[in-house]
């Protein structure tokens, strides 16, 4: 038989899930579009620079670039995966060097703005989100327990 995740053990009949993280999902959006950036660069900085000795080391560095931001989507639910993500936005901005037009850089820092605007403003909609789902929970507590007190009032 298959093991059962902690969630899984955990749930009962009833039981209502907490909402999802909208930053997580919006800095895992913003590394997987990064990541298909990386992708592009690469094979565009192999193009420009097939004849020089470098240039299968930039293909493969921007693929391994690309993995880890894929991979650090997984970590976004730890403090761990921003800070990543972080060095990641310095990664993708450093990698301008190598570009003899200087797209990158202006790529990265829009980039950079997107990862920005993920974290605080999807920090900024989890607490209101965990705010409005604490009061639905306190409105249906207040509606069970007065739909259970006005069942014992009135026998039938």
């Amino acid at each position: 038989m298959a093991r059962l995740t902690r969630a899984q053990r955990e749930w009962r009949p009833g039981m209502v899930r907490p909402p999802r993280s909208v930053r997580v999902m919006f800095a895992s959006s913003v590394l997987c579009l990064e990541a298909l950036l990386m992708v592009f660069y690469g094979l565009a900085m192999w193009g420009l620079n097939r004849d020089a000795p470098h240039a299968g080391w930039l293909l493969a560095g921007s693929l391994v670039v690309a993995v880890l931001m894929v991979l650090t989507c997984a970590l976004l639910r730890r403090p761990l995966g921003f800070v990543l993500g972080w060095a990641l936005q310095l990664v993708v901005i450093a990698g301008g060097i190598f570009d003899p037009f200087g797209y990158t850089y202006f790529l990265g820092a829009i980039f950079l703005g997107c990862w920005w605007f993920a974290v605080v403003k999807g920090a900024q909609l989890d607490r209101e989100k965990m705010e409005r789902y604490r009061e639905e929970e306190r409105l249906a507590a207040e509606a069970e327990s007065a739909e259970q007190t006005g069942s014992e009032e009135t026998p039938e």
